[in-house]
């Protein structure tokens, strides 16, 4: 059985890190904490990954603390940006907190039971908003100089660009969150705090306020930003917000996302994103090497985040609508589901008249959009029987097998067309 810190090690979780992290990890029982400010009305997969790692410290027996960013989000977070954020009205961040707030407390364990493990959400608005200036640069800023500030990243490539700059809003920052773990360790006994890499120099900065007021040591360490095989990033921006609000982003369209990953990332998200053993988790690997068309893995990491994120029953609806997308069980998905199983789908909108009397000649439909390159072609896949209506193969039988009628609506308003295996589009009467 690994320890705490050579299961994240395996799991490569651990990037950067503090002295003596990794024995603290193993031999010490202490509050652990990572921060999610509310710059947006949910959290996304890159703060899952810090879930997790609560998860996992939580599992080890250590106290896990999700720190909601009410203070610091109304200041914002250099780091991993261009330009200043833009200032959220205090009706956003309010809101946003809410909805951070109800998905933090649903995913780590705050029951009782956990006894010392009891998982804490706390909101740093409550001892930064109170702070007055004075006090702040006497007790906090003067353990620190601007030289020293400059020298972070964050910082530094701000400044580097004369156009963009940094304000002293976002300058103060990191002493906002060197403030926090100052205040954890005091009033919680925190004494471990973890984030992406890109927070490594803030992260130090409380390492240092607490070496120099109390005259201990705390510990920290960070894991990799998400990134592709390819070298793009894994996040909200580059793949047009993964979220794990279900009104954002549906456990259909979740599962989807982790279900598609290429074969090359399947790995290091499992690894990442689910608590299977290491002995199962190099079984799919394996199987993956073996039979990457079956997608094995990509099922068990879809199956395992989907199920930590929205519960098992939601996992099971979005599981079955994955199988339907390409088989005839679509007939009987209920509309709401297919409306979330056909969002993403590339389509097409047709008058409901198009389905009248002898309906819509198959192929003409599937030249009209696209999987074939014209209405001769579209004949041939017939022929060929390689079109399908609802996932229902069609061939020219003289009837109304090559045409799409009123009877093949789903769920009162969609026709699902394939061409092939993979090949499809929707139709959208209205």
């Amino acid at each position: 059985m690994p320890t705490l810190s050579e299961d994240l090690a395996w799991r490569g979780l651990i990037e950067q890190e503090s002295a003596g992290v990794r024995q603290a990890l193993d031999t010490q029982r202490h509050a652990a904490y990572v921060g999610f400010d509310p710059t947006g009305p949910s959290l996304h997969i890159g703060h899952l990954l810090g879930i997790m790692t609560l998860r996992r410290m939580q599992d080890a027996g250590h106290k896990p603390i999700s720190l909601a960013g009410g203070g610091t989000g109304l200041i914002g977070d250099p780091g991993g940006k261009d330009a200043e954020r833009p200032v959220l009205t205090k009706d956003q961040h309010a809101e946003n907190m809410a909805g951070i707030r109800a998905q933090l407390e649903r995913l780590l364990d705050f029951s009782p039971d956990r006894g010392d493990a009891q998982a804490l959400l706390l909101d740093n608005a409550d001892w930064l908003v109170s702070l007055r200036l004075v006090d702040f640069l006497r007790d906090i800023g003067k353990y620190f100089t601007v030289n020293q500030m400059i020298a972070k990243e964050s910082v530094r490539t701000r400044i580097e660009r004369p156009e963009q700059g940094i304000s002293f809003t976002e300058f103060s920052y990191m002493l906002l969150q060197a403030t926090d773990y100052l205040h954890l360790f005091d009033e919680h006994g925190c004494r471990f705090q973890m984030g992406g890499s890109d927070q490594w120099g803030n992260i130090t900065m409380g390492l240092e306020l607490i070496r120099k007021v109390r005259r201990q040591e705390a510990s920290a360490f960070t894991w990799p930003l998400l990134v592709r095989s390819d070298g793009k990033k894994f996040g909200k921006s580059e793949d047009g917000g993964v979220w794990l609000d279900s009104e954002l982003t549906s456990p259909f369209a979740l599962y989807q996302w982790f279900f598609r990953v290429p074969d090359d990332d399947a790995g290091v998200l499992l690894r990442r994103f689910t608590f299977l053993g290491h002995d199962e988790i190099a079984e799919l690997d394996e199987g993956s090497r073996q039979h990457p068309e079956r997608r094995e893995a990509q099922r068990a990491l879809a199956r395992s985040v989907c199920t930590f994120v929205h519960g098992p029953e939601e996992t099971a609806r979005a599981e079955r609508a994955a199988r339907a997308l390409y088989t005839d069980e679509i007939v009987g998905i209920d509309a709401d589901l297919l409306q979330e199983m056909l969002a993403d789908a590339p389509s097409s909108v047709l008058p409901r008249s198009a389905l009248d009397g002898d309906g819509l000649d198959l192929a003409d439909a599937l030249a009209a959009s696209g999987l074939c390159s014209s209405k001769s072609a579209a004949r041939t896949a017939i022929a060929q029987n390689g079109a399908y209506v609802n996932n229902v193969r069609r061939t020219a039988d003289g009837g109304t097998g090559a045409s799409v009628t009123g009877a093949d609506l789903l769920g009162g308003r969609f026709v699902l067309l394939r061409r092939g295996r993979r090949d499809y589009h929707v139709l959208r009467f209205e």
